[in-house]
């Protein structure tokens, strides 16, 4: 699969396998033969060794044989049953430590577009299904190796912790492409149901709570400019997503969360090196709980600045400074650690990142990183208990073997 930054506007999306075939049931045999011509397949496989010191990520890391629990292996499809239309679909198998033992595939995205106005000057099209979020630059396309910068992508922006609230929603998203003299203009606009999958509910607390947290309208979209052939690229997302808790019997009672980012995205690219920034603020808030010391509401920030340098041709290093706080009015997490709540490097993380990637091959590619690390602020949250027992300052060292057709 041939991928990058820029990909995520082609539109790669999947699609359920029972109406892939019912739109084969319904073609002629001469339109079925044309559909044929126009299907791609493409898939990737990668695996992690993760070795770290202090506190464990993806698995028993901090173990003398480090983790082998983070990979990621997907198969997708597309076809073109008329000329204005695209159907495409990918599946996805993950394991990354506890949250994703469960290898079983799941549909990833799923949608079927339709462009209904297509010149050389814009293009707008409509996309309707599980469509990817457009959030950042690289959230559309964040589980293909090839596609990233580095083996785990900046903590700070794009969460494991709550990996799916960000990936995609379920309902419909407009696209539109406008090409100016300067350059090249895109918005997407989307509206649907988030996922809510195990992991936003154990980062929430919820996770021995009797109840189900489910996903509610919500809203995401951005707008990007690439001036100058790509050389210059800025971006603004913004969303408004919400979620219920309903309680069970015996539970806290039932809450309303809500989570609205705004990310400002910055690139500037040369023939050998390019710089990277995004800068983040997050309203969260999860109110109606019976006891009031579980509801909060508090606006979160984040940062990074990236650095990569290609040589050689086929090997890129990077270097990356990455900055999180989960409460910028408790920037290091004082108040939250007077009040009893746990440790005060637990708000916060500052991640210092070194990597290279190697391409042996257009379909192999060789990768290693090291994150030294102060505050546990973004390391998924296995239980409370656990949180209390992390190291404030701790280091990682990731390899990791890519393959792709």
């Amino acid at each position: 699969m041939t991928a990058s930054v820029y990909c995520r506007w082609q539109n790669k999306a999947p699609v359920r396998g029972g109406l892939l075939a019912g739109l084969f049931c319904v073609a002629s045999p001469a339109m079925a033969n044309d559909m044929a011509d126009t299907l791609q397949v493409h898939g990737f496989l990668s695996q992690a060794w993760v070795i770290s010191k202090g506190n464990d990520f993806f698995g028993p890391s901090s173990d003398d044989n480090g983790s082998f629990q983070y990979r990621e292996m997907g198969l997708n499809a597309s076809l073109r049953p008329h000329r204005d239309v695209l159907v495409a679909a990918q599946l996805l198998s993950r394991r990354a430590g506890i949250y994703s033992d469960d290898t079983s595939p799941v549909l990833d995205y799923g949608i079927v577009d339709y462009q209904f106005l297509s010149s050389e000057e814009r293009r707008l099209g409509l996309q309707i299904g599980r469509f990817k979020n457009p959030f950042g630059f690289y959230n559309q396309t964040r589980d293909v190796a090839f596609t990233r910068p580095s083996i785990l992508l900046p903590q700070s922006i794009y969460f494991e912790r709550t990996r799916s609230l960000a990936l995609a929603a379920d309902g419909a998203a407009i696209y539109g492409e406008e090409r100016l003299d300067s350059g090249v203009l895109r918005t997407q606009f989307g509206v649907g149901t988030p996922r809510t999958d195990d992991d936003l509910v154990e980062s929430l607390g919820l996770g021995e709570e009797p109840g189900s947290l489910d996903g509610r309208t919500s809203f995401i979209g951005q707008l990007l400019y690439e001036h100058d052939g790509g050389r210059i690229i800025g971006a603004l997302s913004a969303a408004s997503v919400d979620a219920h808790f309903d309680s069970g019997p015996g539970g806290p009672g039932s809450a309303d969360f809500h989570f609205q980012p705004w990310i400002l995205s910055f690139q500037y690219n040369e023939e050998d090196w390019s710089l990277t920034a995004e800068y983040a603020l997050r309203s969260l808030s999860l109110q109606g709980f019976d006891n009031s010391r579980r509801n909060f509401d508090m606006t979160g920030e984040s940062w990074y600045v990236q650095y990569t340098r290609r040589f050689e041709k086929d090997w890129q290093w990077l270097l990356r400074y990455d900055v999180l706080a989960n409460d910028r009015e408790d920037r290091w997490g004082n108040q939250y650690e007077n009040a009893g709540y746990g440790p005060a490097y637990s708000r916060y993380a500052k991640d210092w990142t070194t990597g290279l990637q190697w391409r042996l091959t257009p379909q192999i590619m060789l990768s290693t990183e090291y994150h030294l690390v102060e505050g546990t602020g973004w390391l998924p949250i296995i239980n409370r208990q656990s949180e209390a027992n992390r190291e404030k300052y701790w280091d990682m060292w990731l390899m990791q073997a890519s393959f792709r057709f």
